[in-house]
């Protein structure tokens, strides 16, 4: 009588695969951001909690969580040189980020906010090069342009005759975007030597000074929907907290030029989720965007990309 025993796929075996499945793990976390915090938030017509406390109260939440998690693990206190990293890596995603798109919700879509962070992509493979010292081959920037391309003509397209059109909050998300792709690139960096999940948890509690207060004195002062909460506890435990632990472990293993570009499966799965959460519609269109776009993912992943070579000295 002989035994099978089950094998893990070779391909998983490889540190740039497990990092592209790590990282589409946190974009598929991140991805219900935006529809939670359009719950959160509200709308004009029926404004629930205010924005500046979705964004710095959920961070106080995912601090307190990451305060038990650091002591639970025993983690280390961070270098001395890794703090200005980590400042920044809070700036962008801890604030940045957060504060943006939070405000920007209660007067955009779920659906055009997620279109209009669709180049988010771009930005941290752009921001990730410059830190990693790394040399993206061409085939690979063609690809990412092409992604990002495919999500801004979606947007044109979903606008109908009159263009893309332009609101206030298209600024701030634009602000978000580049927020998120500095605090990505930074997280990243520091995840080559610290444990990636420590990494969001100090960011998080570095700024714990500065939110805690905030948070406080802009809590809600009535009483608001039970659906906000819902939405509020989502981005304080998933978006803000565990979404990074997989996803700068992904960014770490596979690299962040490379595994950035998974993020371009995200406005098509915010969309996915906002059509129960929020009534939003799902067509065809969107579907068939959203084949092309994974598409120039697969095909960026297979380009090289290279480390630039240390000048030398003789």
């Amino acid at each position: 009588m002989t035994t099978q025993t089950l094998t893990t796929p070779r391909w998983i075996d490889q540190p740039a695969n497990q990092g592209l499945l790590l990282g589409l793990l946190g974009v598929t976390i991140f991805a219900l951001t935006l529809p939670m915090t359009r719950l959160a938030v509200g709308t004009v017509d029926a404004p629930q909690m205010s924005g500046i406390f979705v964004a710095l109260g959920r961070a106080v939440v995912a601090a307190l969580l990451s305060v038990a998690l650091l002591v639970a693990t025993r983690a280390p206190l961070p270098r001395r040189t890794d703090l200005l990293p980590l400042a920044i890596t809070a700036a962008g995603v801890v604030f940045g980020f957060p504060l943006f798109t939070s405000v920007a919700m209660r007067y955009v879509e779920a659906v055009h906010a997620s279109v209009i962070v669709g180049v988010l992509p771009l930005a941290t493979a752009a921001v990730g090069a410059l830190l990693h010292r790394q040399r993206p081959s061409t085939g690979f920037w063609v690809c990412a342009a092409l992604g990002s391309a495919l999500v801004v003509g979606f947007a044109v397209l979903r606008s109908g005759s009159a263009g893309l059109s332009i609101h206030p909050a298209d600024a701030l998300l634009l602000a978000a975007m580049l927020c998120a792709a500095v605090g990505y690139g930074f997280g990243a960096r520091l995840s080559q030597h610290m444990r990636a999940e420590h990494v969001i948890c100090w960011a998080l509690v570095i700024a714990l000074p500065v939110t805690l207060p905030l948070a406080a004195f802009t809590r809600p002062q009535a009483a608001v929907q039970a659906s906000a909460w819902w939405g509020f506890a989502y981005t304080a435990v998933f978006s803000m907290w565990l979404g990074f632990f997989a996803w700068y472990r992904g960014l770490a293993l596979g690299g962040t030029v490379r595994v950035s570009q998974v993020q371009l499966v995200q406005p098509f799965l915010g969309m996915l989720f906002a059509v129960p959460l929020l009534g939003e519609r799902l067509d065809a269109v969107t579907l068939g965007f959203a084949a092309a776009v994974i598409a120039t993912v697969f095909i960026g992943k297979r380009m090289p990309v290279h480390a630039t070579a240390p000048n030398k000295r003789n």
